[in-house]
């Protein structure tokens, strides 16, 4: 080897040399920069994942709740059914009293319901028929020897008890009235009964 061949070989062993250092330098770089954004990537991915899980708790959260409403929302929509059942009930035992109870309760109430003791009473066609007359001998004896209460040729549709009419005063005495009437202070102590 002559002196130009060693000086190019030695340029050429440098040049590699320098070539690797560089190439050497360059992966380690291209590690370093591989490294920090895998290592961001994989925060920020940590970071999607716990928003996600986050939010997916509390919708999980929110679903039971509403799921929790809905149940209570059942079960008052079928307590109240319960408690309309027992006052439709309570309206069937009215009906059905035997003649005489059934009489001596509309006289009791219409004691209580005259403010005059000369109205009329304005049953259903049914009832009338079947305790009109009763119902009115009853309610004068009841009031006393002042009491005039007739019995009104009118019928009107109802379904048991009586409207006691005093001219252009009328006191509604029907059994659906009344359980109305009764419904707000009753219902919680028939809810008590019934669900206690």
């Amino acid at each position: 080897m002559n002196g130009i061949e060693k000086i190019t070989a030695r340029i050429e062993e440098d040049s590699r040399q320098k070539i690797d250092e560089l190439l050497s330098d360059a992966k380690a770089q291209a590690a370093d920069i591989t490294a920090k954004y895998q290592a961001q990537a994989q925060a920020e991915a940590d970071e999607i994942i716990a928003r996600g899980e986050k939010a997916a708790a509390e919708r999980e959260e929110r679903l039971a709740s509403v799921d929790q409403l809905e149940c209570r929302k059942a079960t008052l929509a079928a307590r109240q059914e319960v408690i309309e059942m027992a006052f439709q009930r309570a309206k069937e035992k009215l009906l059905a009293l035997p003649q005489d109870q059934y009489v001596e309760l509309l006289a009791s109430l219409a004691v209580k319901a005259s403010s005059t003791g000369k109205e009329q009473f304005i049953f259903s066609q049914a009832d009338r028929a079947r305790v009109g007359k009763a119902v009115v001998v009853a309610a004068n004896a009841k009031i006393g020897p002042s009491a005039a209460l007739t019995l009104a040729e009118e019928t009107r549709p109802m379904d048991g008890g009586f409207i006691l009419s005093g001219g252009v005063v009328e006191v509604n005495c029907t059994f659906d009235t009344l359980i109305r009437l009764q419904r707000g202070t009753l219902a919680g102590q028939v809810a008590k009964v019934l669900f206690e």
